[in-house]
């Protein structure tokens, strides 16, 4: 028995038998875990002969009734997904960037029996020490936002990596331990704030641009491996 059929299998378990008579003419779970497995196919990145880099954030798009249907099996679709597509990636040698989310949404312009998968590579930010307060990024005068995470920045700066002793460490698998570091110092306009490669295996990117050494302006987005960082400042 395949992989999917026992998915199938599951669900049907959990729903006491009702499953196949609510979801005969709609969108059926199965066909949801085959879209999500080649959605990770078709985006998967090569990251060394035995390892593939995947998205870990998917978004299902369904119809009004589809959704409204899909929706009545609560947290259990979701995990049960979650469960089929880490199984698939096993067996794929495939790798996450961080914690893997499948949420389900209405789109207006499918109908019934028709739905789309959208994903991304997430990767799990974190920072050593006490916790960032919304009153601390508000009082900096400029800060890095990378997947929903905000870091003040002040001189000397910060170093962003994969390990233990970045300031910022970034759980993507494309970044080096000690990829690049952000500077901050003193200019006669206010603040001077650049970036530099370490010596990073795969490069740093600022605004679609290789770089070792570069100035940074407000909006500029810097690409490590998987994750953009973007700065944002504000006027003295």
């Amino acid at each position: 028995m395949g992989g999917l059929q026992r998915f199938e299998q599951r669900l049907e378990q959990m729903v006491s038998g009702v499953f196949a008579r609510t979801f005969r003419s709609a969108v059926q779970p199965v066909e949801i875990a085959a879209a999500l497995a080649r959605e990770a196919d078709n985006s998967a990145q090569i990251l060394s002969r035995d390892r593939r880099l995947v998205p870990n954030d998917f978004h299902v798009e369904l119809s009004a009734p589809d959704h409204e249907r899909l929706s009545q099996l609560g947290t259990a679709l979701p995990q049960e997904l979650i469960g089929q597509l880490k199984d698939h990636a096993a067996k794929q040698s495939y790798v996450f960037t961080g914690p893997v989310a499948i949420s389900l949404e209405v789109a207006e312009d499918l109908t019934m029996g028709r739905f789309r998968v959208r994903s991304q590579a997430l990767a799990r930010v974190s920072q050593p020490g006490p916790e960032v307060t919304e009153t601390q990024v508000r009082r900096a005068s400029a800060y890095l936002e990378v997947n929903g995470e905000r870091l003040p920045l002040a001189p000397p700066g910060i170093v962003v990596g994969r390990g233990n002793d970045a300031d910022l460490r970034v759980n993507d698998p494309g970044v080096s331990r000690r990829h690049l570091e952000v500077r901050v110092s003193a200019d006669e306009g206010g603040q001077r704030i650049s970036v530099h490669d370490l010596g990073s295996t795969n490069g740093v990117l600022v605004n679609g641009r290789r770089v070792e050494n570069a100035t940074l302006a407000d909006g500029a987005e810097i690409r490590i491996g998987n994750t953009t960082l973007t700065l944002h400042t504000r006027p003295a």
